[in-house]
């Protein structure tokens, strides 16, 4: 339509006004919907319009004409030879992204709808950094009457981190079952990272990497929850009527900073009642900003949703998040929402 309309208009107006080269406008459009067949015949077209036009008012032949039409057509090569790149460009990132998303699958187990008498929700959110894949990290498993879950993050992306946060979780899953209190499972769980770290460290970044981890703890019966933090921030617990309060923690390092025995780390108790839900998370919600710098002001945005069931609840907090952020964010964000139900739950218990 723009090549029929720019020829007609410029062999209606007068003679001494030339507006073939507006021409390359149509093979420029193209380019943005279509891929490279289509954009050259595209271009081909606007050619032979500016040929069309040359050869209407006979002087086809004169330099003007002529340099028009090479100009245009050099033009049209250029925007073709763009969406080459662009689409060779889109391929490789798509099966980069293909491969990050296994990974990141098999890295992560998705967490079952219901653990025990909990219902849980789980959420991750890859930043939009092409290859750059993250390091945070989530499991749960089930105990003698009750489950334990995990969070963290392991400094540093790509699969260095992604190694780090392999070891961490089989280290998780396996310990979670021999060691009876939370201190002494995050003691084995910094002499994996500590093992892991002497073995495949690299030089350059020796004493620098590490993982920030909170330990959780849910009886079945009762009304508390265990936590034991290495280094890693605390959760958030959202009782109903939009009542949001952020649990006083007592965090060890995170593990890899230093050797430490269990007596070096602390279990807190916090209060968990029926219809109360826990909101854990890595850095990357609370450490993402707007256009302005400003960070995501998560506990705030987490009062208005807490009557929610956990699944609606961390899809407020998504679309909330990304709307924030401008859609992209700067590091990986994970979240898992831990909801204990009004009553005792005639769900079959799952045997994480």
């Amino acid at each position: 339509m723009l090549i029929i309309v720019i020829t007609v208009v410029d062999i209606l107006v007068p003679e001494d006004v030339h507006l073939g080269p507006l021409l390359v406008i149509a093979p420029a459009i193209t380019a943005s919907f279509a891929g490279p067949a289509l954009t050259a015949v595209i271009g081909l077209l606007t050619v032979g319009a500016q040929a069309f036009i040359g050869l209407h008012f006979g002087v086809l032949a004169s330099r003007n004409v002529l340099v028009q039409i090479v100009a245009l057509a050099a033009l049209s090569s250029l925007v073709v030879f763009y969406c080459i790149l662009r689409d060779r460009r889109r391929r490789e990132l798509a099966q980069v992204r293909s491969v990050a998303e296994a990974a990141q699958h098999v890295l992560l187990w998705p967490l079952p709808d219901w653990i025990g008498p909990l219902r849980v929700a789980s959420l991750y959110l890859a930043a939009e950094d092409e290859a750059q894949i993250g390091g945070d990290l989530y499991a749960a498993t089930r105990v003698d009457g009750g489950t334990r879950i995990m969070i963290g993050d392991v400094r540093g992306k790509g699969l260095a981190a992604i190694g780090e946060a392999a070891l961490l979780l089989g280290a998780f899953r396996e310990a979670a079952h021999r060691h009876t209190a939370l201190p002494a499972l995050a003691a084995a769980l910094e002499e994996s990272v500590t093992r892991y770290q002497a073995d495949f460290e690299p030089a350059d970044e020796a004493g620098e990497r590490f993982v920030t981890a909170l330990l959780l703890e849910i009886p079945d019966q009762g009304h508390i929850t265990h936590m034991t933090s290495c280094g890693h921030p605390a959760p958030l617990l959202l009782s109903p009527a939009h009542a949001v309060t952020a649990p006083s923690l007592h965090p060890a390092p995170p593990l890899g900073v230093n050797s430490t025995a269990p007596a070096d780390y602390t279990i807190d108790v916090v209060t968990f009642e029926a219809g109360d839900t826990l909101l854990v998370y890595t850095d990357g919600v609370i450490e993402a900003r707007d256009r302005e710098g400003n960070f995501y002001p998560f506990a705030e945005r987490a009062a208005q949703w807490t009557d929610n069931s956990p699944e609606a609840l961390l899809h407020h907090i998504r679309r909330d998040l990304l709307s924030h952020t401008g859609g992209r964010l700067d590091d990986d964000a994970a979240l898992i929402a831990i909801h204990r139900p009004l009553g005792r739950s005639s769900r079959k218990m799952h045997p994480l």
